[in-house]
């Protein structure tokens, strides 16, 4: 049987230098100060992982028209998130489900079947959306939450990470992509979809029309997994609208944006 106190003693001795490893940083994106455990090279790294898996398992579009469309749309969510330290990448999956994801390190999924539902201003919101994950480092937060102690230490205090590293934290973080954000963490990626949205140059409430058609839309229809991922419709709607006309009211738009390729 192990000796509690001793567990007690060596805890109370290894989480300062674990904590010494770890940096306490400003995240502009959610107006928040969180521990940094996992840095910005490693989640790329993780991210890289986390990619080449989702490729593995969907197939990727090519669908040249729906490809230039998303990438349009997504540089000009891209150049105004509150997060510059990474390079983002759009792509789009040969799947009807309406549907999108993101995981760490910059990569943005859409499937064909919701880029087909949406026009551009809400195509934008869900890309927002996404970016607004990536922005707000939810993932990685979850991530650094879910690893385990051995595993974040690895990562914190090895210099270089081993594939072995890597791989086990990219098949956490994919797992936790697919079983979904929290509550808290969807309206906080509502919020920062809509500002995206709007100073990208395109109608805020893209966010809440596009849930409004699929609510409508919904009914016999199984193949809404966005709806379905997300919870309290509703209240995100109403959110989504209330902030757009916040922002409407209080903030200029810039004013000239690169055009969009026809939808098609």
């Amino acid at each position: 049987m192990r000796n509690p106190d001793k567990i007690f003693l060596f805890a109370a001795l290894t989480l300062p230098l674990f904590l010494a490893g770890c940096a306490t940083v400003y995240n502009p994106a959610t107006g928040a100060k969180e521990y940094i455990m996992i840095s910005t090279a490693q989640e790329v790294s993780i991210g890289n992982q986390v990619a080449a898996e989702v490729e593995t398992k969907y197939r990727l579009s090519q669908n040249t028209a729906q490809i230039e469309r998303v990438n349009a749309i997504g540089s000009r969510i891209a150049a105004v998130s509150d997060r510059q330290d990474l390079k983002y990448y759009f792509k789009v999956l040969d799947n009807k489900d309406v549907n999108a994801l993101s995981t760490p390190g910059g990569y943005v999924y859409v499937n064909s079947g919701l880029i087909e539902k949406a026009n551009d201003d809400e195509l934008a919101a869900v890309i927002g959306h996404e970016v607004g994950h990536i922005a707000a480092r939810h993932s990685v937060q979850a991530m650094q939450a879910n690893m385990g102690t051995s595993l974040v230490a690895s990562l914190v205090f090895s210099r270089v990470e081993t594939t072995e590293q890597v791989r086990q934290a990219a098949a956490i973080g994919l797992n936790l992509i697919m079983l979904g954000y929290s509550r808290e963490d969807e309206f906080e990626a509502d919020k920062l979809g809509v500002r995206y949205t709007y100073y990208a140059g395109f109608d805020p409430n893209g966010a809440v029309t596009f849930m409004e058609k699929l609510l409508r839309e919904e009914k016999g229809d199984n193949s809404f997994v966005y709806l379905r991922s997300h919870p309290l419709y509703s209240d995100r709607i109403a959110k989504a609208a209330a902030y757009a006309a916040y922002l409407k009211e209080t903030h200029s738009q810039p004013p000239v944006h690169p055009p969009i390729p026809a939808k098609q």
